[in-house]
């Protein structure tokens, strides 16, 4: 092989490397793999919350209905990044509440790192009090699919960039 031919090998890989970084970082990928799954467990948690505080105090299912809102006007602000990324516009709100509030102080990213925090420890906290066993099938089943979508995404993405250093 010759070393022009060697160079556009290398140009073209590059060129094909540099849109598949592109389309991680788009707001379709990321909202579509982290954060509406993160709104699901939001959601999940907050439905789960409402229904045992049904049988054990009010001040519960007040919590659990906080939740939920939070949850649903996150999942419009991600689903609204979706649709204005497939539409090539620009956004001018975050990704969620939590970084919304972050870009006030103009820290968006620190306070969206803050709510992915949060993300992990209502995922947790679900899994180890044994507040999972509440959901549903269908509320089961959409717990399986944020999670799957996210971690096949966190996967794809550590994959790529690992063959990158290549």
């Amino acid at each position: 092989m010759s070393q022009d031919t060697r160079a556009n090998e290398q140009t073209r890989c590059k060129r094909e490397s540099d849109r598949i970084q592109k389309f991680f970082v788009r707001p379709f990928f990321l909202s579509l793999t982290i954060g509406i799954p993160f709104c699901i467990y939001k959601m999940l948690f907050g439905l789960t919350t409402v229904r045992i505080g049904s049988t054990t105090g009010i001040y519960l299912t007040l919590f659990g209905w906080l939740i939920i809102a939070w949850a649903g006007l996150d999942l419009l602000m991600n689903t609204g990044r979706v649709l204005l990324d497939l539409l090539l516009q620009p956004s001018r709100f975050e990704y969620c509440t939590i970084a919304k509030a972050g870009r006030i102080v103009h820290m968006p990213m620190v306070f969206l790192a803050i709510d992915t925090m949060i993300s992990f420890v209502i995922i947790c906290f679900m899994l180890w009090s044994g507040w999972i066993m509440h959901l549903t099938q269908p509320e089961s089943y959409l717990w399986y699919a944020a999670t799957t979508l996210n971690l096949i995404s966190l996967s794809l993405v550590s994959l790529y960039n690992e063959i990158r250093k290549v």
